[in-house]
């Protein structure tokens, strides 16, 4: 049975951001090794080619934050709990060749979105919403969204500051990082963005980059 909601109790706040202090809140700009548990998400996949003025991509984000959203006000009316919606995440690779392998250009990108889902959010209560939210809103790739946990563990992460187009150096020194340290790369190139371009200046936003990695014999 879903909990019901308690007024004159507040509801407890999930600050996932301070949880996952080493995931999401990187204290540098300098490169480290991390591990990352096991997380839950709100998943997307791209069907088409890479294109962030793609309308598969816009439509993609609008519909996983329309129901991440969603889902947080469900979470706080039925089970009495304040999650905050967390940063959007993107995972690319080689679509020829899979994960571990970086694109050369969008055309061979495969990519997924994910949004992280709290633990104490129950996939039933996902359901539910999405199915609410498809009878509102017209919005086609709601019904591609999927619940899934996403094992990344043994990474490499660093924080990236300035425009999108300006990552390239910083992936570099990321990877000279692993390499250093005597790893090679096992997952997707995945980016997680600390701010909304769309309010925020180029040269001041904040992007983590991140590779699952293993260790070489």
């Amino acid at each position: 049975m879903v909990a019901t909601k308690h007024p004159q109790h507040p509801p407890p706040h999930l600050d996932l951001k301070k949880r996952y202090a080493a995931l999401y809140k990187p204290s540098s700009k300098t490169p480290g090794i991390i591990d990352v548990p096991p997380l839950r998400f709100l998943m997307i996949d791209g069907t088409q080619p890479f294109d962030p003025a793609g309308e598969e991509f816009r439509a993609s984000i609008q519909a996983l934050y329309t129901l991440a959203y969603q889902v947080k006000f469900a979470a706080k009316k039925q089970l009495g709990m304040a999650c905050p919606v967390m940063p959007l995440e993107a995972l690319f690779w080689n679509a020829a060749v899979g994960q571990g392998s970086a694109p050369t250009s969008p055309e061979e990108a495969a990519w997924r979105l994910m949004i992280m889902l709290p633990d104490e959010v129950e996939s039933d209560l996902v359901d539910i919403t999405c199915e609410k939210a498809l009878a509102k809103k017209k919005l086609p790739r709601l019904a591609d969204i999927r619940v899934q946990t996403f094992s990344e563990g043994a990474s490499v992460q660093i924080l990236h500051v300035g425009p999108y187009a300006d990552e390239t150096a910083t992936v570099d020194r990321l990877l000279a990082f692993a390499a250093e340290s005597g790893l090679a790369v096992t997952g997707a190139h995945h980016e997680i963005y600390l701010n909304d371009p769309t309010r925020t200046a180029p040269e001041k936003l904040k992007t983590i980059l991140r590779y699952g990695v293993r260790r070489l014999r």
